[in-house]
């Protein structure tokens, strides 16, 4: 299949449309099933938003896309490092320190920043150990490494795509 007969713009706009998807599905599941998100959590979804936002930018300026993709790759690098080690706190939470039982690190500190100022999206009142949602055998911090490390490829066929 040739991939560049689609607009470099679609790509990026297609990218945003996913993140910002994703943050509206956790969202409602979190209101939904009453799931209350940990500082990875909401973390996380930070770095989804921040993608989506870049995405946007590269649909508004596709002629920096280096920038763009460059910066997603990392981000989706830094999310799937951040989702990994969470699931490492739920597969082994006696070896894990939980968050926020020592001394906030930077991400919790962002984190509850964050929730001061829009508490309804960032607002952190999970542990990070815990499962609360579970499909197909695999935690929401499970799928989230899977979605970054997607975003991830997805972000070096942007980058492999002729403008």
């Amino acid at each position: 299949m040739n991939l560049s007969i689609i607009p470099l713009r679609a790509w990026f706009a297609a990218l945003a449309l996913g993140c910002f998807g994703l943050v509206a599905f956790g969202l409602a599941l979190q209101e939904m099933l009453r799931l209350s998100p940990c500082p990875l959590c909401i973390f996380q979804r930070l770095i989804y938003l921040v993608i989506g936002a870049l995405a946007v930018a590269g649909f508004l300026l596709p002629m920096a896309r280096p920038l763009w993709v460059g910066s997603i790759a990392a981000l989706a690098l830094l999310g799937a490092g951040v989702a990994a080690y969470q699931s490492w706190m739920q597969l082994f939470p006696d070896l894990a320190s939980e968050c926020s039982f020592t001394d906030p690190n930077l991400i919790e500190r962002l984190v509850d920043w964050l929730g001061m100022q829009m508490p309804s999206l960032f607002l952190a009142t999970g542990f990070c150990s815990s499962k609360e949602w579970i499909f197909l055998g695999l935690s929401m911090a499970n799928w989230s490494v899977l979605v970054f490390l997607g975003i991830a490829a997805y972000a070096v066929l942007l980058m492999r795509c002729k403008a």
